[in-house]
């Protein structure tokens, strides 16, 4: 499969595309976020166990809304049933990318707990409560800690970006998509870069008026992930 490389302004394009995509249909992209963000809540309710669950098929539920961005696309409609869409096409190779996310996440974690040291640990696991000499004394390691974590986050991002959506559009196996997803992404880094600060920028500014500005901001921002996808493998797409 080839992957286009696209201009780096295209990050910016994703964005602008992706608003249009939200505003074809905005009652409904705001209802499908609001469920997908009561059915994280719910789940978070379960202790650790739910957290987990959710990073399992979360990529499930992002497959679904891709496959409702097809369906408007094309001139459909875009449904609630679209939240589930993805439990009907392929939902194994789907939490299997979920799971291989999760136990990534597990480890990153593990080892921004070991450089950070023992007071980092007791800080965020038994939420004990450190003085300032202590606090200092680690702050040297908690930024390092920080920065490997980040390190090693962002290649699992690539890795999982698009690789729902060639499950449920190219037919890809989750490790292959995986590792076309990271290749993606790295042949597009720049224009990633400027896809990445430009969301920074509007999170800011959507948080302000009491972050109603989210309600249009995250699902253009869930539109712009179809559209990236659109972009860079515009020649690999199957027909529907």
């Amino acid at each position: 499969m080839e992957i286009r490389q696209v201009d780096a302004k295209q990050g910016w394009q994703w964005i602008v595309t992706g608003f249009y995509l939200f505003r074809q249909i905005p009652v409904m992209w705001i209802v499908l976020c609001a469920v997908l963000l009561l059915i994280a809540a719910t789940l978070a309710l379960i202790p650790v166990v739910g957290q987990f669950v959710f990073t399992l098929v979360s990529p499930v539920f992002l497959a679904g809304l891709m496959l409702g961005c097809r369906a408007l696309e094309q001139g459909g409609n875009l449904e609630v049933a679209h939240l589930l869409a993805g439990f009907r096409r392929d939902p194994a190779a789907l939490i299997t990318i979920g799971g291989i996310y999760l136990v990534g996440q597990v480890l990153i974690l593990g080892v921004f707990m070991f450089v950070g040291g023992d007071v980092l640990m007791d800080l965020l696991i038994d939420g004990k409560r450190v003085d300032e000499n202590e606090l200092k004394s680690v702050s040297g390691d908690m930024l390092t800690a920080s920065l490997i974590g980040l390190m090693l986050s962002i290649p699992l991002m690539m890795a999982t970006w698009f690789s729902p959506l060639l499950v449920v559009f190219n037919d890809m196996v989750p490790l292959e998509a995986m590792r076309m997803s990271f290749v993606a992404c790295l042949k597009n880094i720049i224009a990633f870069q400027i896809y990445g600060v430009t969301l920074v920028v509007l999170i800011v500014l959507a948080a302000m008026p009491y972050g109603l500005g989210l309600f249009v901001l995250v699902p253009t921002m869930f539109a712009s992930i179809y559209v990236s996808y659109r972009d860079i493998f515009r020649e690999a797409e199957e027909p529907v």
